[in-house]
């Protein structure tokens, strides 16, 4: 096999044994490729085009490991709906962390990739479907401008899952900045091993706060840093009506992005209380909903971190009380903020916020599609809201700035198309039943310039759903 540039520096596996598993991936009995992220390799400066088909294949699925691997499961714990229980890389193996040609480090991680020491009753492996989703939604979501793990390659495993059914398995390389979780210092945390905290904290804040090194009380610090990446990161799946449907803690990264896509959905009417997921059987991870649950996240976290804020509890918790009181305010004023830039109201008003209460609330009552209406205002379109609409264009002109920025505004803030979960679940069909891989691709092609509303086939993407059924999704697993 020809050599790839690969630049692995694996630094988490000089953090304590316990956190992780040394193991391989499970070969698999005739990988092919079916997606490669050409413009995400390139970024990451690995160049595969000397690679044969058979060669690049056997690479993305585990079959050959690249030159300065060291593959690892990692353990971690999660509140999952709630309930705390002990997880880890139950079909996931971390290849190793790789240097980009611009400094940044990034994890490779197979996913599908067979049993672990934490698969449970589980597999290990992935079916097709759910991780063409994921490289789908992870790749739409980047080009929205949202922070998120990415997806550098899909991998058919010439093997059988089943999941209720038979199914093709699949592999999906997964880059992220690291899979550094809440769920990660749950895990530290109920070990009542202050060095292993103290060391995935340090290991963490090195490798992704660093100015927080030299802090009076890093720990503090971090869990306020990690709080203000969560309430950009839910303010921006706000901004884009995305519902994750799964936020547990161990889908909570450090690092502020998104991961796990597997029920996640996007709204087309607006609703608060969407919920897609099959297993969300009370809203608790509603699309209104996100916010709420980011801050019991963090609670967790400061739970979890509670011993290194100081020695005396009771000073600890009312230390962590005080970083997280000010969730509310903080997001309030990050939401209202996007809310602001996707009307192109520039400037702050008192009143702003009611206007933009009103029109969700017409919205909500009308069942008007939640991209479509922010698209129309964009376009100069009126809604069928005169009263509102005429409020709207008096705020406007109370503008500091021209008309013309803030319609750049309201540009760079409102997609023109999004996933929307019918035409995602077209594609997916066509690709993992049929073999298609013609809509996916085109699909990709549309959703890689969100904001660009020149795209010629742009209204097939662009219209809701017209089915009556309630879309669900699931996890795959």
């Amino acid at each position: 096999m020809k050599k790839v540039d690969w630049r692995f520096n694996n630094s988490y596996t000089h953090l304590p044994s316990s956190l992780f598993s040394r193991l391989n991936p499970v070969p698999v009995a005739s990988p092919h490729i079916i997606l490669l992220n050409d413009r995400l390799a390139h970024q990451l400066g690995l160049d595969f085009s000397e690679l044969s088909e058979h060669d690049l294949a056997a690479l993305c699925s585990g079959n050959v490991l690249p030159e300065g691997a060291v593959p690892i499961a990692q353990a971690y714990a999660g509140h999952q709906y709630g309930h705390f229980t002990i997880l880890g890389d139950g079909r996931a193996i971390l290849l190793g962390e790789h240097l980009a040609p611009d400094g940044q480090r990034v994890d490779i991680q197979l996913k599908g990739s067979g049993r672990t020491p934490y698969s449970r009753q589980g597999d290990g492996r992935a079916a097709l479907g759910p991780m063409l989703r994921e490289y789908l939604i992870s790749e739409a979501m980047h080009a929205l401008g949202i922070s998120t793990t990415r997806s550098l390659a899909v991998v058919a495993t010439g093997e059988a899952i089943f999941r209720g059914t038979e199914l093709p398995g699949a592999i999906l390389t997964r880059v992220a900045a690291s899979h550094m979780r809440v769920g990660t210092f749950e895990y530290a945390a109920m070990q009542n091993d202050i060095e292993l905290l103290k060391a995935i904290t340090k290991y963490t804040i090195n490798r992704h706060y660093p100015h927080l090194s030299h802090s009076e009380n890093p720990a503090l610090e971090l869990l306020k840093a990690v709080m203000e990446k969560q309430i950009i990161l839910i303010t921006d799946w706000m901004r884009v009506g995305f519902v994750h449907g799964v936020m547990n803690t161990d889908n909570m990264t450090i690092s502020g992005e998104t991961i796990d896509y597997g029920p996640c959905a996007f709204i087309d009417a607006y609703d608060s209380k969407a919920v897609f997921s099959s297993i969300d059987r009370y809203g608790r991870y509603a699309f209104g909903n996100q916010a709420n649950i980011a801050e019991w996240n963090l609670s967790r976290f400061a739970e979890a971190l509670l011993p290194l804020f100081d020695a005396d509890q009771a000073t600890a918790i009312k230390m962590a009380e005080e970083v997280l009181g000010s969730f509310s305010a903080l997001y309030q004023k990050q939401y209202l903020s996007m809310m602001r830039n996707k009307l192109g109201l520039l400037g702050e008003e008192n009143e702003d916020n009611i206007l933009i209460n009103d029109l969700l609330v017409w919205m909500q009552e009308k069942k008007a599609d939640y991209t479509n209406t922010f698209y129309s205002l964009v376009r100069g379109n009126f809604l069928n809201n005169d009263s509102w609409h005429q409020r709207w264009q008096n705020r406007l002109a109370r503008n500091q700035q021209s008309r013309e920025v803030s319609l750049a505004v309201m540009r760079a803030n409102n997609p023109a198309v999004i996933p929307r979960n019918h035409k995602v679940e077209e594609v997916l069909k066509a690709a993992s039943e049929e073999g298609n891989l013609i809509p996916l691709n085109r699909f990709l092609e549309v959703l890689s310039k969100p904001y660009d509303d020149e795209h010629p086939d742009l209204a097939e993407y662009q219209t809701p759903s017209k089915s009556k059924c309630t879309y669900q999704t699931f996890c795959g697993t």
